[in-house]
């Protein structure tokens, strides 16, 4: 499977929920701290092989710069070709890749007061997503109106991640550095159920698609843990084995159980959370920082995963991601 050369340290990775062989992917130069941010669109198709003697990969079938950092990106549920991106200077980009980048952004939505972090498509309505922000807010978007749908305050600290449930319309979870994760529906004003997540920063999380009643939550403290949310006093299963803070968070759509989890030790973890043995794979591909990972909806047991390496990777399930 491919392996891309990004333009500079990578974020986010998502697969297309459209096309199999499509791979949106955010960079940014130096770490986000200060300088230009990259959104790509990979074709897995055109570079199959890789480039001779395993090189990286060819160049991406659509490239955009912007002119901050870019710390996440998600596909449209709806149009096979919009996606969005969460920018340093606090604003959502909505992307058109069927169109060339003079006409991209087809839409700029400044709210946020504080670098945006976190996006997540409603993958059952389609047609709304949300931003997580460093100014402790999230907002509810529609990509046909110019203004956000709705604020949602409660966080005490920044809003790193925001998952939407993977069954009910109006549900989603959101990850802070306050040390919570919160459940929240859309027609309420507060959250609707808080819990103490972990004893330091919540960076990610994600909800099973096989149990709307689970969530998944990554933390600075090294952990992942699970939660029934029906019961949250105490976690169903912790999962150690990170040796630095755990960056994001993935269930799988293919298998109940399964989920992906990369760190800040520059490792990509496969885990079933049901089994004693949790820990099922553990992969060292990258040579820095692991910022973002994806499991295709399209491919069972397809991976991504991109890092401050500037690397991003496609792989099966079982199989070393740098066998290109």
């Amino acid at each position: 499977m491919p392996a891309f050369k990004a333009p500079a340290p990578g974020f986010s990775v998502r697969f297309s929920p459209f096309h199999e062989q499509r791979l949106l992917a955010a960079a940014s130069q130096h770490f986000g701290l200060v300088g230009n941010g990259h959104l790509l669109v990979l074709d897995l198709s055109a570079a199959a092989g890789g480039g001779p003697g395993g090189t990286p990969a060819p160049a991406p079938v659509f490239a955009f710069p912007t002119s901050d950092a870019l710390f996440d990106c998600a596909w449209s549920e709806s149009h096979e070709s919009l996606c969005a991106a969460a920018s340093g200077d606090g604003s959502v980009r909505l992307f058109d890749v069927a169109l060339p980048p003079a006409q991209n952004p087809v839409r700029l939505l400044r709210e946020h007061a504080r670098e945006v972090h976190g996006l997540d498509w409603n993958p059952v309505r389609r047609d709304a997503f949300l931003s997580a922000s460093w100014d402790d807010t999230l907002k509810l978007w529609s990509p046909d109106r110019p203004a956000s749908v709705r604020t949602f305050r409660g966080h005490e600290y920044c809003v790193y991640a925001a998952a939407w449930s993977a069954r009910h319309p109006d549900v989603f979870a959101s990850a802070s550095g306050d040390r919570t994760a919160r459940v929240w529906d859309v027609r309420e004003p507060a959250p609707t159920l808080v819990i103490p997540a972990h004893d330091h920063e919540v960076l990610s999380l994600d909800w099973d698609k096989y149990d709307p009643s689970i969530l998944a939550t990554g933390s600075v403290d090294k952990s992942i843990r699970v939660w029934d949310v029906r019961a949250p006093r105490a976690p169903l299963a912790q999962l150690a084995g990170h040796g630095y803070a755990v960056k994001r968070v993935k269930f799988s759509p293919h298998r109940q159980g399964m989920l992906m989890s990369c760190s800040y030790d520059m490792t990509v973890c496969m885990w079933d959370y049901r089994k004693e043995d949790a820990l099922l794979a553990r992969y060292g591909h990258h040579t820095e920082f692991v910022a973002g990972i994806d499991m295709s909806v399209l491919v069972e047991g397809l991976l991504a995963s991109t890092g401050w390496d500037e690397m991003i990777y496609v792989w099966p399930f079982g199989s070393d991601p740098r066998a290109m």
